[in-house]
């Protein structure tokens, strides 16, 4: 056994995957969430289903000093979640209560060091206006202006492990996240994120049939493979460098072109019918700069590669559960 650690988060999309990772790699894991893996079992060697946001739930799962604890647990969605307005006050509430008890409890139990998984919707708005020509490199954060409250909620929690670090000598590290995406992610029932819609849609769809795409598809997003993420997530908790940085892909499209990439995956033709929507900014890509002087890391993959493999996996479960899908 290399050793033990603990994935907060571990029912969620990143978080289980999180967990086979480090079973691959001979940890004894314990993972912590509202609810198991929703397409695959868990290989964790413990896995509690109970509410991060309960300190008492919190003291009895951080009950043993970890070697790698993984902060992943957060209120969180794609756009048809984030930035409705709908659910400000429960994200910031539910993620900022996880954050406050799990970084107080492991401090108490002396461990040293928590990875904790912060979003690139930290950004200000107003970087992120030309979809051409974004402005992510992490210094770039204040003066302080995300597009959401999902994104404030983020930033202060960066600012919570940081104080940690200055305050109690821990060796906290973070990271900002940019859209990950893959096979066992959300993929239907409005918390899904923009590969997964379009790769549902796309595989629901007939030859020559037309999808919705919020906006006019002109706004821009980079994508990260998860296998890719994880990757760059391990380096950075196994590292002398405390972050934050970015832990993203630098391989830019516009949502359009996103949409005609997984139709030729497919080997469809798609007509696309632009529609009102959520879209927050109206451009972003990841700044690899950073992370690659840092920890020598950067995507091993195109976002083609994580494409075909992501689309195999949502046809197939449109096509094992064709109700659910149209929801």
């Amino acid at each position: 056994m290399v050793g033990t650690a603990l994935v907060c988060g571990a029912g969620g999309f990143i978080g289980s995957h999180l967990v086979k990772r480090l079973k691959d790699e001979g940890f004894w894991v314990r993972g912590v969430d509202l609810s198991l893996p929703a397409y695959s079992s868990s290989p964790a060697d413990d896995f509690v289903v109970a509410d991060l946001r309960e300190r008492d739930v919190v003291e009895a799962v951080i009950d043993r000093p970890f070697d790698e604890i993984y902060q992943l647990a957060a209120d969180m969605g794609g756009a048809g979640y984030i930035f409705t307005g709908e659910h400000d006050a429960d994200i910031m509430h539910n993620s900022a209560a996880i954050n406050l008890n799990v970084t107080s409890v492991a401090q108490r139990r002396g461990i040293a060091r928590i990875f904790y998984s912060s979003s690139a919707c930290i950004y200000p708005a107003h970087n992120q206006l030309d979809p051409d020509n974004p402005l992510c490199v992490e210094d770039s954060a204040y003066p302080a202006a995300p597009d959401s409250e999902y994104g404030w909620e983020k930033l202060f929690s960066e600012r919570l492990f940081l104080a940690y670090n200055r305050n109690y000598g821990m060796q906290n590290r973070i990271a900002r996240y940019h859209n990950v995406f893959g096979p066992e992610g959300t993929w239907t029932g409005g918390k899904e994120k923009a590969p997964a819609a379009i790769c549902r849609k796309v595989a629901m769809a007939a030859n020559h049939g037309t999808i919705d795409i919020w906006g006019d598809g002109q706004q821009t997003r980079s994508f990260l493979y998860v296998d890719e993420c994880l990757e760059g997530t391990t380096r950075l908790l196994r590292s002398s460098f405390e972050g934050p940085v970015n832990i993203g892909s630098e391989e830019m499209v516009s949502i359009n072109q996103l949409v005609d990439l997984v139709a030729d995956i497919a080997g469809k033709t798609i007509h696309k019918n632009h529609i009102a929507g959520p879209l927050g900014v109206r451009g972003r890509n990841s700044d690899n700069t950073l992370v690659g002087e840092q920890l020598g890391w950067k995507p091993s993959q195109t976002l083609r590669a994580g494409l075909e493999k992501t689309f195999a996996w949502i046809e197939s479960q449109v096509d094992a559960a064709p109700a659910k899908a149209a929801e």
